[in-house]
């Protein structure tokens, strides 16, 4: 596995267990701007791209 996608599964993730904790810990909490719940699931979703492009260039290198 190259660096370049093991850094993308590593930061997708972070990025999702980051979400992960926003959405299952921030029900009651306010903020002004935005709601952390949802902040949490964009969090969740967003990092599906890092994964997936860390796991295209894993296969793409492995078939090299």
């Amino acid at each position: 596995m190259s660096q370049t996608s093991s850094r993308n599964l590593l930061e997708g993730v972070g990025t999702f267990a980051a979400g992960l904790v926003l959405w299952l810990s921030t029900e009651g909490v306010e903020v002004p701007v935005v709601t952390l719940t949802k902040v949490g699931v964009v969090m969740m979703c967003v990092p599906g791209v890092y994964i997936a492009l860390g796991l295209y260039r894993a296969a793409h290198q492995r078939s090299r």
